[in-house]
């Protein structure tokens, strides 16, 4: 059964592979050799780069002053964050034209992705700080060395699988981003092949765009599992690990304060106040609010549909995973990573071509959309399957299985039962991924049917920003709560024991 779920997962891949394969290679050397290529590559490379410098400078920074500095309200600050992930790109792309005349370009991009994507960064960072050994800093301290020095050699040293990780998942999710770089008219390679399928009709171009972003996000595939593989383990030397201790600021506490402030004031503040004036202005048409309602009612139906395909494909595989380690549970494990590594929009396109060719009686329902957030986010219901799994005792399925009960319902009756807070924390995330996603839902959603990111994003289209404030904000609202969830579960918001030290 997980065999057959990666199967369905991987289907995006594969048909993608195909019709390339079946343009024909003169048409592809066509499509692919021009100075256009050239351009997008060296856009979107560049733009991944600048980002994920931008955010891991900021992510290292405000993750060591959170959790080991004395900085004051600082899990107020921890709070502030983690609440970008709320926000989805285009919103805040919108929010940001919207207030600034002319802001848009390359630059406009990179600064919108940086305040929105750094969280993907400061996680596993803070994370990794909460849980570094503080006795190997009091030693190199002891030693002679300066604070400095021993944040560059001795802590740096022992977050930087977390640090690299981070800086992976956040190059990983800019080459994949639609939102930012269309609302923001930046020129990469997902904006040129929705360009292509939308507006040109040119099919051929936007499969060989596609297949080239897709080996850039396989080239970040790779670097992330070989980080994975190399990254070394730096364990507690004792037993029992201490709570981290607070570094002194001392003078700088204001300073550093009021920066953290203006970072959330910029990735927040913008946001909110645009989202907030806008909606003052009322939704600039008579049936409104009732399309509000319609909107938000597709978008919950939706993703409910997209949310049990997804948790159904993933709970073989993460029982796999937890019940069954080995070559093959690792190999199925990292090939669900393949399609979320597509972006939104390339899955989307796979899928149509899928559906008109092979599967035209799902095309353009429900159930075609659902195949395609599953193909995104099953991922993110794996591990919060193969997380449960590997915490609930095998014995009690042992004992139902001894006892004369079929699989089937030592499935039904046990396991799943046992597992049930764990997959209701990834049905709640894969459920909210699925309400923020763009491009997929452009391409494969049923006829004449918007949720909140198609009605957001038809809105700021023809810049009626009014009348998308409602959907944006609920969007918003609706996806504040995983990112706190999230800091809780990473240690971020505890509160470590203090110890001055200048």
């Amino acid at each position: 059964m997980a065999v057959l779920a990666v199967a369905v997962a991987l289907l995006p891949v594969g048909y993608l592979a195909i019709r390339t394969a079946e343009a024909g290679w003169d048409k592809i050397t066509a499509e692919l050799f021009t100075v256009r290529i050239v351009r997008l590559a060296v856009t979107t490379v560049s733009l991944t780069a600048v980002v994920t410098a931008g955010c891991l400078v900021l992510a290292v920074g405000s993750a060591f002053l959170v959790v080991r500095s004395d900085l004051p309200a600082r899990r107020l600050f921890a709070v502030l964050a983690v609440l970008p992930l709320a926000i989805p790109t285009y919103v805040a792309g919108f929010a940001w034209r919207s207030t600034f005349e002319g802001f848009e370009g390359f630059w406009a991009a990179a600064l919108v992705l940086v305040l929105c994507s750094y969280p993907y960064a400061f996680l596993p960072v803070a994370a990794a700080l909460v849980n570094a050994d503080p006795a190997q800093e009091e030693v190199s301290l002891a030693l002679g060395r300066t604070p400095w020095q021993t944040f560059t050699g001795v802590t740096l040293a022992q977050i930087r699988p977390a640090v690299a990780g981070g800086g992976l998942l956040v190059a990983l999710y800019v080459l994949s981003d639609f939102g930012a770089v269309s609302t923001l008219r930046a020129d990469t390679f997902t904006r040129a092949v929705f360009v292509a399928f939308d507006l040109g009709f040119d099919r051929t171009g936007a499969l060989v765009l596609s297949t080239a972003l897709l080996m850039l996000a396989l080239v970040v595939l790779v670097a992330e599992n070989a980080t994975r593989t190399a990254g070394a383990r730096h364990a507690p030397l004792r037993g029992s690990r201490r709570p981290p201790t607070l570094v002194g600021l001392g003078r700088a506490r204001g300073p550093v304060a009021i920066l953290l402030a203006a970072t959330a004031c910029l990735s927040l503040g913008v946001t909110a106040v645009s989202l907030v004036q806008r909606f003052a202005e009322g939704v600039s048409r008579p049936r409104g609010w009732a399309e509000v309602a319609e909107a938000l009612g597709n978008s919950v139906v939706l993703s409910a549909a997209g949310t049990a395909l997804t948790m159904a494909l993933a709970l073989p595989i993460g029982l796999l995973v937890a019940r069954g380690p080995g070559r093959t549970a690792r190999l199925l494990d990292r090939l669900t990573y393949v399609s979320h590594a597509l972006p939104g929009l390339v899955v989307g396109l796979s899928l149509v071509f899928f559906g008109i060719n092979v599967a035209y009686p799902i095309y353009q329902t429900t159930w075609l959309l659902a195949l395609g957030y599953a193909a995104l986010f099953l991922p993110l219901g794996v591990a919060a399957t193969a997380a449960a799994a590997a915490q609930s005792p095998p014995v009690l399925e042992q004992v139902a299985a001894s006892l004369g009960r079929s699989p089937l319902t030592v499935l039904r009756t046990v396991t799943i039962p046992l597992l049930a807070p764990g997959l209701g924390a990834g049905a709640a995330l894969v459920f909210l991924a699925c309400m923020k996603e763009l491009p997929a839902t452009l391409l494969l959603r049923p006829t004449g049917t918007d949720t909140l990111a198609t009605s957001l994003w038809r809105s700021t289209s023809v810049a009626a920003y009014a009348a998308a404030a409602p959907y944006a904000g609920l969007l918003v609202a609706l996806s504040t709560i995983p990112p706190l969830v999230l800091a809780a579960r990473a240690g971020v918001l505890q509160k470590p024991r203090k110890r001055n030290r200048s």
